[in-house]
């Protein structure tokens, strides 16, 4: 006979198991074998909220889907989209670096990702995975629920010449932005973004923020794990309160830019509104049906508080 005392844990562990065992099926709808899988990929990835606001915005429609995050690198791109195909993935947001290398592994881009060279949204059409880029419309609607009034008429410095930088800066063309100046490090990409942002937009250099309302950092300088980490690609003495200042980047939620703009005093937005509203048309593309923006918001800002 065991003399050992019974440990209670152990005992609780097992009822607790029994007891779901003895439960119905129905009782554990989800995932199903049918349920359908959509994925972002990218490198890092670790950070992604995605799979936060998607997940929630898939559970309050009861949709049978489930959005996931994979650590993809450069050199793995190829063997990830063979992947996607073979599996049968629903739909994947494409994040850096990969928004113009995966191009070429598509079979069809619309009109949007070939004039910006760049893909943010893969689905499926006639058997066939499509390329499209929802960067700048998701921009354009953050910024302007950010402050309050269409983007008409306003000037605005983008620093960046990216996959995000060109979306944003046609985006900002089509709102009818009344002055776009784009800065960047390399003349020959800063020349290219000028040409695709149309009469209003111009090459200039950071100390010309001052002349500007909106400054705009489109780059992944100040993003957590990567080289840029802990620099900003405006210097603080060149922003001013008038500023209205938006880094597209969100981990951390307060970029060096940001601390920096709010200690000038200005107004300024992290990359949090942008990423919902990009999830927000993906959602739509892959669905057909209208996101929830509310519940996608409060999920955005209750995770990435804990987070910090």
């Amino acid at each position: 006979m065991n003399s050992e005392p019974v440990d209670e844990s152990k005992y609780a562990a097992f009822v607790n198991r029994t007891q779901i065992a003895a439960r119905p099926m129905s009782a554990f709808p989800w995932p199903t074998g049918a349920t359908k899988v959509f994925a972002v990929i990218g490198d890092p990835i670790a950070h992604s909220l995605s799979p936060v606001l998607l997940n929630a915005a898939f559970l309050a429609l009861k949709l049978d889907a489930v959005y996931v995050a994979l650590s993809v690198q450069r050199e793995q791109l190829h063997g990830a989209v063979r992947g996607i195909r073979s599996l049968g993935v629903a739909g994947v947001s494409v994040t850096m670096p990969h928004k113009e290398s995966i191009m070429v592994e598509l079979d069809k881009l619309t009109d949007r990702a070939r004039k910006l060279n760049s893909v943010n949204c893969v689905y499926w059409e006639d058997g066939e995975l499509v390329g499209d880029s929802t960067d700048g419309p998701a921009f354009v609607a953050s910024l302007e629920e950010e402050i309050g009034a269409p983007i008409r008429g306003k000037s605005v410095m983008v620093c960046g010449t990216g996959g995000a930088a060109r979306a944003i800066v046609v985006a900002l063309s089509e709102a009818g932005a009344g002055a776009i100046v784009v800065v960047g490090r390399r003349a020959e990409a800063v020349e290219r973004l000028v040409g695709l942002g149309g009469l209003m937009t111009r090459a200039g250099t950071a100390d010309e923020a001052r002349d500007c309302e909106i400054l705009v950092n489109a780059t992944n300088v100040g993003m957590s794990g990567t080289e840029g980490e802990g620099k900003s690609p405006i210097p603080a003495a060149f922003i001013q309160s008038g500023h209205f200042v938006y880094d597209i980047v969100y981990h951390p939620l307060a970029t060096p830019l940001l601390r920096d703009a709010l200690t000038a005093g200005a107004e300024a937005a992290n990359g949090l509104g942008m990423l919902v509203h990009q999830a927000a048309r993906a959602f739509w593309i892959w669905t057909g049906e209208e996101a929830p923006l509310d519940i996608m918001f409060h999920v955005a800002r209750s995770r990435a508080e804990v987070a910090r």
